[in-house]
């Protein structure tokens, strides 16, 4: 007969993980954002504690670690590292982004898994969930550089994927072009044509609206979570960092909707526009940032707007913020500030960008805060529906993937109210994680000891 199962505690739970995992700071952080709402549920569910389901939900199922050689444009040979990390596939097949930057290691990609796990499990398709890269950087690489770099790493990677096992997507410093590169490659390695990465170009098996997904998601997000609060978009001031995919057409969307975008930003510092941006005006960013590849200044000098560099968007006034740059761009200093300045609600474009601690700042000052596994889930949303309409050899228009990406964040925004309700007020973080967990685990009990 078996004992009584103790409960589990978050303090011993993570000195386990960090010992297995030491030196993964970001790996940790992302874990003990999770656990430390996830662990009171389970505790009230024993089934969860005997089969130890998140000790196994916070191992990969496999990590992946090669060497990609290549030739750069003066014939020398150049030597980057490759990584995949499959992390769950329970509900799915892998699916996850590549991200190719100087900063990529193991710990970046395993919070970056860890997460898509809850995540794509939000979005109710089935997927699993991986992320992998190289610590490769294609600023300032030649077109063929960049070609040759990304056939060498699809040489290895091609191993492991397919569209039954593990389907790749784009992330940072992976876009149509690169995407486009891996595929050729993949074609001409496997003799076949398969839905095995998204993110592809519309004449070859993508989808519509693949890269405005993520941005609109988020809007489509927020405007749920004030609609709960009877309030909507309509006027508001918004903060919006970054200035790839994400943040452009949540601006995009925010403009449409009747919203003023004041703030865009990228490494090298922010541009402030007091009346907003308006479309004609972002066409201009799209093409300076996406298809030349400059900087903001350059925006900012062309239309007289205010440009600060080496500095943040968030001590500019406004009512709302959506974080869509990078990991942890947000701390305590920061969030004591937006309050401060009136933010009411924050939606995360980007993947973990708020610090745990400035979350609770948020929280406890009343701000509606919406984590990126649930309202950036947008992109791997249409990514997953990219799958689709491979398998059944067909293509849907744009009216109807915008229709069925509106209504898969409302069925997001509606498993965070289940699971999130807390003395009267939804705790969007708790919501999530939960849910998140809950159909992974339950899968994951359903087949035993594997």
């Amino acid at each position: 007969m078996m004992s009584e199962l103790s409960p589990m505690t978050l303090e011993k739970f993570m000195e386990g993980l960090v010992k297995r995992n030491p030196k993964e700071p970001e790996f940790h952080q992302a874990v003990l954002e999770v656990a430390e709402v996830v662990i009171p549920y389970i505790n009230l569910h024993p089934k969860y504690i005997r089969s130890r389901i998140l000790e196994r939900m916070t191992e990969p199922d496999r990590t992946l670690i090669f060497r990609v050689c290549w030739e750069d444009d003066e014939h020398h040979i150049q030597v980057n590292r490759g990584y995949r990390v499959q992390f769950n596939n329970a509900i799915g097949p892998y699916k996850g982004g590549l991200r190719f930057h100087p900063s990529v290691n193991l710990s970046i990609l395993k919070f970056l898994g860890f997460e898509q796990t809850f995540k794509n499990s939000l979005t109710q398709l089935p997927m699993g969930a991986a992320k992998g890269g190289a610590n490769f950087d294609p600023k300032g690489k030649s077109e063929w550089e960049i070609m040759r770099f990304c056939q060498s790493f699809m040489t290895e990677l091609s191993k492991h994927i397919g569209e039954d096992i593990d389907v790749p997507a784009g992330d940072i410093g992976v876009g149509a072009r690169e995407i486009s590169f891996m595929f050729g490659q993949y074609k001409r390695l496997k003799n076949e044509f398969t839905g095995t990465l998204t993110g592809k170009g519309l004449e070859f098996g993508g989808s519509l609206i693949r890269k405005e997904a993520t941005g609109y998601g988020c809007v489509y997000f927020m405007e749920e979570m004030l609609k709960n609060n009877n309030d909507s978009i309509k006027g508001k001031r918004c903060l919006v960092s970054g200035s790839g995919n994400v943040a452009l057409y949540a601006t995009e969307k925010l403009i449409a909707v009747g919203a003023k975008v004041v703030t865009l930003s990228d490494s090298s510092g922010f541009i402030y526009v007091p009346d907003g941006i308006d479309q004609e005006q972002l066409e201009f960013v799209i093409e300076l940032k996406v298809f030349r590849r400059g900087r903001l200044a350059k925006a900012a000098e062309h239309f007289k707007w205010e440009y600060h560099p080496d500095k943040k968007p968030w001590g500019v006034p406004a009512d709302l913020a959506f974080p869509c740059a990078t990991q942890n761009e947000i701390d305590v200093g920061q969030a004591d500030l937006m309050i401060k300045n009136g933010i009411r609600a924050v939606a995360e474009g980007a993947n973990m960008p708020t610090l745990s601690t400035a979350i609770k700042k948020f929280q406890n000052a009343g701000v509606l805060f919406a984590p990126g596994k649930a309202s950036n889930a947008g992109g791997v949303a249409v990514s997953g529906l990219e799958m689709t309409q491979n398998s059944l050899r067909m293509a849907w228009g744009k009216d109807d993937i915008d229709l069925m990406l509106r209504s898969i964040m409302g069925d997001i925004h509606q498993q965070c109210l289940r699971y999130g309700e807390e003395a009267g007020n939804i705790d969007y973080v708790k919501g999530a994680n939960i849910s998140g967990f809950k159909k992974v685990a339950d899968a994951m009990l359903a087949y035993g000891v594997v």
